[in-house]
């Protein structure tokens, strides 16, 4: 019998907590069973309007953008000290919702964490520059924010991925609305009411979650906005730039990757297993820059399958609020048959499945979402599952002889987020990741990033930078003052 949802989660618009003007509610599903986790408003356009007008008003009348950044500077700052001494709670309600283990959104509540502070401290930062000018005249830039900034966040991290954006955007003054994804609004409704703790003025962060087709685009179209920020599918990431394009208004759109990992003959064949696992299995593969693609030299194939199909094969599954699960399950049933279609789909046209490649159907996990850890190899270059982004914990297997192929088959793709090199060269590390057509580059390393290192992707992963100064200063506009200072003295 499937139980009673425990909460609801309204929305959050001007400071207060706000059931949707329809009085729409959608029943959030624990992954791991299928059964109610939650109660959520659902936003309608009307919801969008009203968040973006609170923006509006609390941008113009909280004082928020308009002193030296000292304000924003403290209250970024206690918002990260409230988060951290709630980090527990934030972290199990991130994996109820997700699915993924509790190890693993802790890593995601302490990066939150840190991101909070990194742009804490830069808020007070954001500064201009004088430039040498012919004649008596002074010229000038100055950073100003750009007003209300909409911020659209995917599934899969939902806080982390929220507040990538959102935290440099309060920084820089902005005020926010955010629209967390339908399927896992929970933590973000959650950290707007942390925020009203922490002194953000009422108005500057809003939260509404809804459709996206409805809600996503109120919010864009609102002639209140003035920024866009989206993580998520291709599709949607060209209908938002569409959209964004009829007003000219700045854009951010990061939309997923196909991670090709080189593996050279002297690598460190264990670290890089290990590594390999990391980067596919992790969040069940759930992740934009998974490493989803496995391109290694021919002489170290048998081995590392062996290595991986161990890893695959020996990872213990199941609900991630249970201590010691290393997977959890996908988000939703739909997203489990959409993960399965592409396995389905390598199957008949040859690839060999070396691990996993079916649901879970035995008891206890039958009743949730779980797919068992897949590696394929040889994979058809024509396949789906070679070509396009799975998101789902799939490990698609090639082979190369030299390095001129290996590079060859690393960029044929339209995507370009991040890729990873194993090696000991330091000469090929160094010539290999300059030839890569991606965003980032990992060496030795499972797929790593820090909020002082921007986050960006070349070809369809997106447009924009996030993370690092530059990040911030997106969401400032910059302006040029030039004075003159009168008529310049004649010689004596």
């Amino acid at each position: 019998m499937a139980s009673s949802p425990e909460a609801t989660y309204d929305l959050v618009i001007g400071g207060r907590e706000v059931p949707g003007a329809k009085g729409e509610r959608r029943t959030v599903l624990d992954p791991a069973t299928n059964r109610p986790l939650a109660w959520a408003a659902v936003a309608s356009r009307d919801d969008a309007h009203a968040a973006m007008e609170a923006a509006e008003k609390a941008f113009r009348e909280s004082n928020w953008s308009h002193d030296d950044g000292a304000r924003r500077v403290r209250a970024l700052a206690r918002l990260a000290s409230l988060l951290e001494s709630e980090a527990e709670t934030f972290a199990r309600l991130e994996t109820r919702n997700v699915g993924k283990p509790l190890r693993e959104s802790r890593g995601d509540i302490g990066y939150v964490v840190r991101t909070l502070e990194y742009f804490a401290g830069l808020a007070d930062k954001l500064q201009g520059e004088t430039i040498p000018v012919p004649g008596p005249r002074f010229d000038f830039t100055v950073r100003e924010p750009l007003g209300v900034t909409v911020h659209i966040a995917p599934w899969n991290y939902p806080l982390l991925l929220s507040i990538r954006s959102v935290a440099p955007a309060l920084a820089a003054g902005n005020a926010v609305v955010l629209k967390p994804a339908s399927l896992t609004p929970l933590s973000a409704i959650a950290f707007a009411r942390l925020a009203k703790s922490a002194g953000i003025p009422d108005g500057i962060l809003n939260v509404v979650a809804g459709n996206g087709n409805e809600v996503g685009e109120a919010l864009i179209d609102d002639p209140r906005c003035r920024s866009v920020t989206f993580t998520g599918s291709g599709d949607v990431g060209r209908r938002i730039a569409e959209l964004a394009a009829r007003r000219f208004l700045p854009l951010t759109l990061e939309l997923g990757g196909k991670g090709p990992v080189i593996v050279f003959p002297d690598a460190d064949l264990e670290r890089a297993a290990k590594g390999i696992g990391y980067g596919i299995f992790g969040n069940a593969g759930q992740m934009c820059w998974a490493a989803s693609r496995l391109i290694v030299h021919e002489s170290l194939r048998a081995p590392l399958l062996e290595k991986l199909k161990g890893i695959a094969t020996s990872l213990r599954l199941g609900p991630g609020v249970e201590e010691g699960v290393e997977m959890g399950p996908l988000v939703s049933s739909d997203q489990l048959e959409r993960v399965l279609g592409y396995v389905e789909d390598a199957r008949s046209m040859g690839a060999r499945v070396i691990a996993g490649g079916e649901r879970v159907t035995e008891p206890p996990l039958a009743d949730g979402n779980f797919l068992r850890p897949t590696v394929l190899a040889d994979v058809p270059k024509a396949s789906r599952a070679a070509r396009e982004e799975i998101f789902g914990p799939v490990l698609a297997v090639s082979s190369f002889s030299d390095t001129e192929e290996a590079v060859e088959a690393a960029n044929d793709t339209p995507y370009g987020l991040l890729s990873a090199i194993w090696t000991r060269d330091l000469a090929i590390a160094h010539s290999v990741a300059r030839r890569l057509e991606t965003g980032m580059v990992v060496v030795n390393e499972a797929p790593t990033t820090f909020p002082q290192a921007p986050f960006s992707g070349v070809k369809s992963s997106g447009v924009g930078v996030e993370q690092g100064r530059r990040a911030a200063e997106q969401y400032t506009h910059l302006k040029n003052v030039v004075m003159h200072l009168g008529a310049a003295r004649k010689k004596p």
